[in-house]
């Protein structure tokens, strides 16, 4: 796959220039004499808050529909005291802090779990009425949290010690970029160019302030460069796409190719020996967050289904996995418009207890997934939005419908933390809690031929005394030639109680069309707080 590939790429990785810049002070391209919030709408009731950017009939939708912060035994929100900031990207420091950005009024902020209190950064130079999506954030060594400015063009530095902000400018080509993610490695900091078609490598010089930019150019012309992640070996890895019609997986071997400069004097090298590429599954049509798990296998979320997928270096194989179906209160589906209601798996991370945990856009979750022991766990946040669901019919309202727009989360040991974009809430999830269930199966794996069926059953047993649980059954597969149907007395919802474990049967069948190879189900059960679950091999011969 290598050779083949390699000759398509050859003319889009023949450079890799070195560029230099200086830190910059002031946002280019504004006026500070214009009212910017007063231009989106003349229906705009002056509050003084963040929520004046945007017209009074849309403030129930960017702002939050209401409500205090809610909590369950798994999760707890806690409501920003600035109105209408819409939160985006988080991390969290060293003290188990939590830091992140609003979108809405470009300042950092800063959540103490100890004492759960906020502390927002006025962020001077920002425009008034100035609004930007920042995908990105990290924490680095010195203090200082680094962060994207997809508006702007720009890479943020705020300094925790003195509380001061700087603003890098950010390398554009033809000003079309996207700065989205951000990690700090090192001395490195990497950043990959959205709509810019370029993954980008800053090294930031402490004692004049210069910026270093290596620019790794894409392999497809008008594509998209997504997510990125670092294997043991400090090779790059991320992903280059065209919407809906797929892409490559890209290795950059950047130790060699600084070596190659350093030993050869010149500025940059073509990039073409130092460049591996994959083609992605067609079923991967929107990788956007990839992460390495312990075992050096690559894991990479579809944005556009409920699938997320591994690879293996070595034996380049993808395979792919499945999410459950959303619950019917993240869509709701009150018109009729939902025909498969999907989960968007948006950015994937791994944790040091060697588990994977990604953020499911469209079914409101923040998941935790175990290659070890193929098990995964989706916890639903209670917060929603009716605006971002099909929540009205137009006749009545499905009450605790809608989606809080979870895009961004940050590991901090046991505790996952989560942004909400449209609910100007941030949220925890303590992975210790101990769940309610556990899943057995009767395998690891079963093998199939096209056209054969198998009898399967798996045990739902509780682990402590619920009371009487109530519970709906999990069934998800990848592929449409693989079915899973409940046979003999198994219901999809059913009622656990605390001393009695409870038999799933199911019907696992291939068709007659199905494809040699390994897939997985997904099975399991769920309740109003969280969904537990199982993946079953299956191999096709």
């Amino acid at each position: 796959m290598k050779k083949q590939t390699k000759g398509i790429l050859a003319f889009a990785f023949l450079g890799g220039l070195m560029l230099t810049s200086g830190v910059l002070i002031a946002i280019p391209g504004f006026d500070e004499e214009v009212d910017y919030a007063a231009m989106n709408d003349p229906e705009v009731t002056i509050t003084g808050t963040p929520a004046d950017n945007f017209p009074d009939d849309q403030r129930t939708t960017f702002c939050s529909s209401g409500g205090d912060a809610k909590s369950t035994k798994y999760v707890t929100e806690y409501l920003i005291p600035t109105e209408c900031t819409n939160p985006l990207a988080i991390t969290s420091d060293y003290d188990g802090n939590a830091w992140f950005v609003e979108t809405n009024t470009g300042n950092l902020a800063k959540f103490d779990p100890l004492t759960e209190t906020f502390t927002e950064y006025d962020n001077p130079t920002w425009p008034n009425g100035g609004r930007s999506m920042m995908w990105g954030i990290d924490y680095a060594p010195d203090g200082s949290v680094w962060f994207t400015d997809e508006t702007y063009d720009s890479v943020w530095k705020f300094s925790t010690i003195d509380e001061q902000y700087e603003r890098l400018s950010y390398p554009t080509a033809g000003g079309d970029s996207l700065p989205q993610k951000l990690s700090i490695d090192g001395s490195q900091i990497i950043i990959n160019d959205f709509t810019g078609n370029k993954l980008t490598i800053l090294n930031v010089n402490p004692s004049d302030n210069d910026v270093n930019y290596l620019s790794i150019p894409s392999a497809l012309d008008d594509s998209v460069t997504a997510d990125f992640a670092l294997d043991a070996n400090d090779d790059i890895w991320y992903t280059n796409w065209l919407y809906q019609q797929g892409g490559f997986l890209v290795k950059f071997n950047q130790n060699d190719y600084l070596s190659a400069v350093s030993d050869s004097g010149e500025q940059f090298l073509p990039l073409v020996d130092f460049i591996s590429a994959y083609a992605l599954p067609v079923q991967l049509l929107t990788p956007n967050g990839i992460t390495f798990s312990d075992d050096g296998l690559l894991w990479i979320v579809d944005t556009t289904s409920s699938s997320f997928f591994s690879f293996n270096p070595s034996s380049e194989k993808f395979i792919q996995y499945v999410t459950a179906d959303p619950m019917f209160e993240t869509y709701g589906n009150q018109t009729g418009i939902i025909k498969s209601p999907i989960s968007r798996p948006y950015w994937i991370e791994n944790d040091d207890q060697g588990r994977l945990v990604f953020n499911e856009q469209t079914a409101n979750n923040i998941s935790v997934m175990d290659p070890k022991t193929q098990s995964l766990i989706e916890y639903h946040i209670p917060s929603k939005n009716p605006n971002w669901g099909d929540c009205d019919s137009g006749i009545s309202v499905l009450e605790n419908c809608g989606l809080a727009q979870i895009f961004d989360f940050t590991i901090s040991g046991d505790k996952i933390w989560f942004t909400e974009w449209v609910e100007n809430k941030i949220g925890v999830v303590d992975t210790a809690v101990p769940l309610p269930v556990e899943i057995q199966l009767e395998s690891d794996q079963i093998k199939l031929s096209p056209g054969d069926s198998a009898n399967f059953h798996f045990i739902i047993s509780p682990q402590f005394n619920n009371g009487n649980l109530g519970l709906s059954s999990i069934v998800s597969t990848t592929h449409d030639f693989l079915n899973v149907n409940f046979i003999h007395d198994s219901v999809e919802t059913f009622q656990l109680e605390y001393d009695e474990p409870v038999p799933l049967h199911v019907d696992v069948s291939a068709s007659d069309d199905a494809l040699p190879g390994t897939y997985k189900i997904l099975l399991g059960v769920e309740s109003d707080d969280v969904a537990i679950s199982k993946f079953l091999t299956v191999i096709i011969e």
